[in-house]
């Protein structure tokens, strides 16, 4: 029998060696990056990526490997080959954008939802990163507008409490511009600062949002008191100070480890898959370069009159724009007017976008482009059984 060390050292090295044909990998994904620079080829070869998957599996299945762990690990690299790539053309679109030290402000501190949102989607860019928190949204908005931060991070929406209203009312009102987006998984856990038991839980420190995401969990234990703080980082915070085994938090395992807490209890979201979109504002928009996938997000309030909002939507159809996203939000200071965001799949710069702007400014009242932006919504391919 091999010694156990010996095994540990064989592990070690085909570790580094793994890493080092990763980093290799990425190299070459830039490559091909720099090759579609002059052409208006798409990032994404879907067909490619499903022919790459299918030959892939059936050389793993000889090799003892199981599909699924490759498919696992295969979606992973290619949603960073496509992210990659994806960066690299903004950046040679946008040579004006770029910045050598990233400033970017975020709900909360070290360790909040916010904050690990803009360590993942930084972590694409060559720029360091400058970690500005903020305990409101308004605030946020107010040092990118002031350029004490270069850019903004805010949770939109979340696949379990939805919209995140006070962020839609805030952009109604800023001159800021949408440059990127990010969706992120959440994973919610109850924090404590021991390994204490559910049963001895007195108080629950938690922000707004997190605490509607894990109402069912919540509801199913009433003796527990719930205090509102300004975000999960505060809430880890708090408990701790507190350093009480009465006394939880909820937030994510990643950043309760900053704060050296421990989960007593994982996977507290109302749904299964529980992910929260983030947007990233800034104070001069972006072009999108068309190899990329695009969305464009605007503002409009129609008339009164029935019909009004058909007509508008109507707009897109005829254009062969489809729309990801309607909110509605109540126009300040105007009762019973709203005003509408939505979210199409289209660069601001293609033709028929270029058509639903001019046709959509006739027809209503007040239109506002809030941002063109690269989408990050990667995919993953899937693989029919039948080519297997």
């Amino acid at each position: 029998m091999a010694d156990l060390n010996d095994i540990r050292t064989r592990i070690t090295t085909l570790d580094s060696n793994l890493l080092a044909l990763l980093s290799e990998r990425r190299e070459l994904a830039i490559e091909v990056a720099k090759s579609k620079q002059s052409t208006s080829k798409p990032v994404r070869d879907q067909d490619r990526e499903q022919q790459l998957l299918v030959r892939l599996i059936n050389q793993g299945r000889e090799l003892g490997l199981d599909s699924n762990y490759i498919m696992n690990i295969y979606h992973t690299v290619l949603e960073d080959s496509v992210l990659l790539q994806q960066a690299f053309l903004q950046q040679i679109k946008n040579p004006n954008a770029a910045v050598s030290v990233a400033r970017v402000a975020f709900l909360g501190d070290k360790g909040s939802y916010s904050n690990l949102a803009c360590k993942k989607y930084f972590a694409r860019q060559d720029d360091s990163l400058v970690e500005l928190g903020f305990p409101t949204f308004q605030q946020i908005i107010s040092a990118v507008e002031k350029g004490q931060a270069d850019y903004g991070m805010l949770p939109i929406e979340n696949t379990s409490s939805g919209s995140i209203n006070d962020v839609y009312d805030l952009l109604q009102h800023t001159s800021l511009s949408i440059v990127g987006e990010l969706t992120q998984p959440i994973e919610h856990s109850l924090i404590t600062t021991s390994d204490t038991d559910l049963s001895k839980i007195k108080t629950i420190y938690a922000h707004p949002q997190p605490f509607a995401q894990c109402s069912l969990f919540l509801s199913a234990h009433p003796h527990i008191k719930i205090e509102f703080v300004d975000s999960s980082s505060a809430a880890m915070a708090k408990v701790k100070e507190l350093n009480n085994d009465t006394v939880a938090a909820i937030g994510s395992i990643t950043g309760g480890e900053l704060y050296g807490l421990k989960p007593i209890r994982t996977g507290l979201a109302n749904q299964t898959e529980n992910y929260s979109r983030f947007i990233v504002v800034a104070r001069k928009p972006v072009d999108v370069a068309v190899q990329i996938p695009a969305k464009t997000t605007f503002t409009m309030s129609t008339g009164q009159q029935a019909g009004c909002l058909v007509e508008a939507l109507l707009v897109l159809r005829e254009q062969g724009v489809n729309m990801t996203k309607l909110e509605s939000r109540p126009i300040q200071g105007n009762p019973w007017e709203e005003m509408f965001y939505i979210d199409v799949a289209a660069n601001l710069q293609s033709e028929n976008m270029q058509t639903v702007i001019k046709q959509l400014t006739r027809i209503t009242n007040q239109l506002k482009v809030l941002g063109c932006y690269p989408s990050e919504d990667v995919a993953a391919t899937d693989v029919p059984e039948d080519l297997l």
